[in-house]
């Protein structure tokens, strides 16, 4: 997925989803637990800061990368599968589904792909502790009164709403989108006031695109606009 990322130059959006019910039950314990048990038996403290440093590295280019990325999300949705889902912009979820932050169980702090700063900023920072510290699973209707899924949906629903919605996406202004996000992203750590001027810098930026010229004409013509991310 993170090669995938690189990639998608051309891409408008990016939805992610499970297969055979689920959509990731995150490390395998035998192919990835065991194995940085070892590290930690050989005292490779440099392996295993390489391991959650490449980790990490998924959830900054799902972050960094200017499409819109929505998760579809049904059953198990747990350990870095919650934190992919975490990581996208957009999420529908099933009641079915199951989210959990587990890597309490396996020892290890919730500080986990960078959890203990996005997750608060979603569902805020009391619901936040309470996953991070028990590991315990969220349905999928507590997910959504939470505000963790946008939407739910039915298990045969979930993925094509989710691609519906992407396509939506895909039809607008691609580079606003794009700019969009990365003031989400750039502005969490910014005072208010610093936040509406970085604002206006990149609304004048997006002034001087084609798509808002075209929205205009068509909005004068009675039309709706043929967005080309240009």
């Amino acid at each position: 997925m993170f090669r995938a990322l690189k990639e998608a130059k051309d891409v408008k959006t990016v939805v992610i989803t499970g297969a055979g019910g689920n959509f990731c039950s995150g490390g395998d314990v035998h192919e990835i637990i065991g194995p940085l048990v070892e590290m930690r038996r050989r005292k490779d403290s440099q392996a295993l800061l390489k391991f959650t440093q490449m980790t990490g590295d998924l959830v900054k280019a799902m972050r960094a990368c200017p499409q819109p990325v929505i998760a579809a999300i049904d059953g198990v949705c747990a350990g870095a599968g919650a934190i992919l889902a975490m990581a996208s912009d957009l999420r529908y979820g099933t009641a079915q589904s199951k989210v959990a932050f587990l890597f309490v169980r396996v020892g290890l702090s919730g500080a986990d792909m960078g959890a203990c700063n996005l997750l608060p900023r979603i569902v805020g920072a009391g619901r936040a502790a309470e996953l991070l510290y028990t590991g315990r699973a969220m349905n999928g209707e507590e997910a959504e009164r939470w505000g963790f899924f946008n939407k739910l949906s039915t298990p045969e629903n979930v993925l094509q709403e989710a691609t519906t919605l992407a396509a939506s996406l895909a039809s607008g202004p691609t580079y606003a989108h794009a700019m969009t996000k990365r003031c989400v992203h750039d502005e969490w750590d910014m005072p208010v006031d610093a936040a509406i001027d970085h604002e206006a810098r990149q609304q004048a930026i997006c002034m001087e695109t084609m798509d808002f010229e075209r929205a205009y004409e068509a909005f004068a013509a009675k039309q709706k606009p043929a967005f080309k991310g240009d």
